[in-house]
């Protein structure tokens, strides 16, 4: 029993990362089990440490869901901005470029995904966890600023609620049919062309469509 408890130890206690390491069993439990399918003393037992270890950093379960949300959201913000790349090749081509990074972190990143939008956190639970999903957030917002400014200023529409409407396609397609797990929905066609179409619709519905 006690080499095996040495062997397991070093994943996060005896070399000084044990945060990172309750956040890497916390990821692995929510790919296996779930976000609600798991107890703090399960994630301390997955990073091979005593139950009461966890406590050094997290208040309680929730503070450890809380961190791994933060974590994939700063993972999200950058894969969106990748697709973005800062409205190039032109402002319409990368709007399309952040829909299919965000179906691609759906795809990519489940266990974040899932800790992220499903975990059934408030969105203010800390203020990491609020700023991180503001500045994901806020690459929707961006995309939208750029497409609203091609339409002539008396058929602008809000921003902001257009940035609303492309989060939920974009979220609604991924969760659906785009997601890594055991979630997914089949489709007759992939979950980008399903997003493609879609986008297409709402632009031509702005009087983009003589722009795509």
């Amino acid at each position: 029993m006690g080499w095996k408890k040495r062997e397991r130890e070093p994943r996060g206690y005896h070399h000084g990362n044990l945060r990172e390491a309750l956040i890497q069993a916390a990821r692995e439990l929510i790919a296996e089990k779930g976000p609600a399918g798991f107890t703090f003393a399960d994630a301390a037992r997955s990073a091979g440490v005593s139950a009461a270890a966890p406590y050094r950093h997290f208040r309680d379960r929730e503070a450890l869901l809380a961190d791994v949300a933060r974590e994939g959201f700063q993972r999200f913000e950058a894969m969106l901005a990748t697709g973005w790349a800062g409205g190039k090749p032109d402002p319409l081509t990368a709007f399309q470029n952040v829909g299919k990074a965000y179906l691609a972190f759906a795809r990519a990143e489940p266990a974040y995904y899932a800790a992220m939008f499903e975990s059934g956190l408030p969105p203010d639970l800390n203020a990491d966890l609020r700023a991180a999903g503001d500045r994901a957030f806020g690459v929707l917002r961006t995309a939208a600023d750029a497409l609203v400014a091609l339409l002539p200023p008396g058929k602008r529409p809000p921003a902001l609620m257009m940035s609303l409407h492309v989060w939920a396609m974009a979220h609604g397609i991924a969760s659906l049919f785009g997601r890594g797990d055991a979630g997914r929905r089949s489709l007759p066609m992939t979950a980008e062309e399903l997003l493609e179409s879609q986008m297409l619709i709402y632009l031509q519905g702005l009087g983009l469509s003589e722009k795509v």
